[in-house]
């Protein structure tokens, strides 16, 4: 079998590059690994579904003022026959919340997000107590506030892509790549477990939180890691004000779920490693104390359910890796490493990394700063503040 392009992982990176790819140009042949079509232990679904331009690094910025707008869209861009794709978005808005040590450096992501055209709002511990007055503020510094941002249904929105990709010709093959063959310069062919060998001009890893092991197949090693992380479903019996999704520097970070709520503190002190186990202790350990701090009415909440999920955590700096020249390749292209951020910016980083891959340059957003040339220079790129 031959393809122009062969996406390795069909989650909403991989499937919104297939997108992308076949509406930029309808005759370049796009086809997609996904081992498990169900998804079940896929990370998409596991997402919390939050959508933001809180951010420092002017790229992660960009990428969110493309890909939000697409959301609100999407159910009209992702129509087929005339049916819309509904994801559910809730246009709630985002709330960041920092300590007075934390205060000058808020400022100066707030400052670059206006200059980037961002609707943001800041919120002295005053005027934030009065906004959300069940909030304790009484250590906080100062908020910023999003009222554009918000959350979606992660499922919904691989589902959407996924099936309109194949609308405009992708074809989605459920198979697994064991191995490769290449040269010095350029991957040839994948193998699949089935027995079949695919060859191909251009390779995309966009296998997540498993994008290490097929780099290893191709004889060297990338810094992202899986990393479990829970998403708890709690509830709580005393009434508060409507919430935006909420993070702290503390890594706390929750929204409004239905009649409950949404959430967890994810930990990057977690072994990394392929684990789905449920910790179910853990939300009476960790997230439950942070949660009663902030809000009193949560000293009587219960948890309900809790989802182990991956990260496709970049340990090198915490923001993907997109694009050639991994190990001299120049042909083989990472778009993995979003470390929590993956279906927040799959639109945007699956447009950019299309037209990279078929015009040769980034045109509508510039994520050279996001190669692999960083991990070889030995300079990283964080987040500033809450991640």
């Amino acid at each position: 079998m031959k393809t122009n392009i062969l996406i390795i992982g069909g989650g909403a990176c991989g499937a919104a590059l297939a997108y992308f790819l076949c509406r930029l140009d309808r005759s370049v042949s796009v086809t997609v690994i996904e081992r498990d079509p169900t998804y079940q232990l896929a990370s998409t679904p596991r997402a919390s579904g939050g959508v933001r331009r809180l951010f420092s690094l002017p790229e992660n910025i960009a990428l969110s003022n493309f890909s939000i707008p697409f959301f609100e869209d999407f159910p009209e861009l992702m129509a087929i026959d005339g049916t819309p794709a509904d994801i559910g978005f809730k246009k709630n808005g985002y709330l960041f919340i920092v300590p007075p040590s934390q205060r000058d450096m808020l400022k100066e992501n707030f400052d670059t997000e206006q200059s980037m055209g961002c609707n943001v709002v800041w919120l002295e511990p005053d005027a934030l107590k009065a906004k959300f007055p069940s909030m304790n503020v009484a250590d906080l510094g100062a908020a910023v506030y999003s009222p554009d941002d918000g959350w979606l249904d992660p499922y919904s929105v691989l589902m959407g892509l996924r099936k309109k990709a194949i609308a405009l010709g992708a074809l989605f093959v459920a198979d697994e790549v064991t191995g490769f063959t290449r040269t010095d310069t350029a991957v040839r062919s994948a193998q699949l477990k089935s027995g079949a060998s695919i060859r191909a001009e251009q390779f995309v890893n966009a296998a997540g939180a498993w994008a290490k092991d097929l780099c290893a197949m191709l004889g060297f090693s990338v810094p992202i890691e899986p990393l479990r992380r829970f998403e708890h479903y709690f509830e709580c019996t005393d009434p508060i004000e409507p919430l935006p999704y909420l993070k702290d520097t503390e890594k706390l970070a929750f929204r409004p779920e239905g009649i409950g709520y949404s959430g967890g503190v994810p930990t990057l002190h977690e072994p990394r490693g392929y684990n789905f186990a449920a910790d179910h202790d853990y939300f009476e350990r960790v997230v439950w104390p942070a949660l009663a701090h902030r809000f009193p009415q949560f000293e009587a909440t219960r948890c309900k359910n809790t989802l182990p999920g991956l990260y496709d955590q970049n340990d090198f700096d915490g923001n993907p890796i997109i694009g050639p020249g991994a190990d001299g390749l120049g042909n083989f292209h990472l778009l993995a490493g979003f470390s929590g951020h993956g279906l927040m910016h799959a639109p945007g980083s699956g447009l950019a990394l299309a037209e990279l891959l078929l015009k040769g340059r980034y045109e509508t957003l510039d994520l050279t700063r996001l190669g692999w040339q960083r991990v070889v220079d030995g300079k990283p790129l964080p987040e500033r503040g809450i991640i």
